[in-house]
């Protein structure tokens, strides 16, 4: 099993690959996204070993708490999280014009993008609280933050997060067939709720459904970006 956690996270980049190669009209968020999102890999010892110790190449994790895996795992959905409810309901981008951005909820715009940070650090240093738990929160508390300032992505964010957890447990499930016992193996379960839900741990779903909420909407928050139907789509 030296190597699963490196081929899962070369699967995950494989479908950023087809993705990216397939939509040229996603290739500027999903690259700038991803090289954004890319960083928070170096967050791993946070959780390494009080929520999980995978096997990693050369042994980094369980010597560090550092792996590249988490480095090309996050990555890889920092820019499918961002564009997979564009995707699915082929909707395009238009820029915010400067005089749409002075409404009061919008002076807060700087302050909103740092709630996640913010929640989790306090989190993080205040209570007990597994840090996976700090992390689902943040981001939780992110999409809402996200939602008071740009109310016109509340579909996406919720869809988002929907689309983002289905899209994680057939991605997640994929290893267990293969490696029924991966889970207990490696998740520190004494550490979590013990809730599985076919294998897999609820804090990964949990993980999934906020971070897709946080980071479907994130793209359009930072770069004043709308949702828009392009010319030719029919709705009922």
């Amino acid at each position: 099993m030296q190597y699963v956690w490196f081929i899962w996270s070369l699967i995950i980049l494989a479908l950023w690959a087809i993705i990216y190669l397939l939509r040229k009209e996603s290739r500027k968020e999903m690259l700038k996204m991803s090289l954004i999102t890319m960083p928070f890999g170096l967050t791993e010892p946070l959780f390494v070993p009080e929520y999980w110790f995978p096997p990693s190449l050369f042994n980094l994790a369980i010597k560090t708490g550092f792996d590249i895996e988490s480095l090309i795992f996050s990555f890889a959905i920092g820019g499918i999280g961002t564009v997979l409810y564009n995707l699915i309901f082929k909707r395009s981008l238009v820029k915010i014009p400067h005089s749409e951005r002075g409404h009061q909820r919008h002076k807060l715009h700087i302050y909103i993008l740092f709630v996640p940070a913010l929640v989790f650090f306090i989190l993080a240093l205040f209570t007990s609280l597994n840090h996976i738990y700090c992390g689902i929160i943040a981001l939780f508390i992110g999409g809402l933050a996200t939602l008071y300032c740009r109310p016109d992505l509340n579909k996406k964010i919720w869809v988002g997060g929907i689309l983002f957890t289905v899209l994680y447990f057939i991605y997640f499930g994929s290893i267990l067939p293969f490696y029924p016992q991966y889970v207990e193996l490696y998740w520190n379960l004494d550490n979590l709720t013990h809730i599985l839900f076919l294998g897999v741990p609820i804090e990964e779903l949990l993980f999934a459904f906020t971070f897709g909420m946080y980071w479907s909407g994130l793209y359009e928050h930072l770069y004043w970006r709308r949702l828009i139907k392009p010319k030719g789509i029919l709705t009922n």
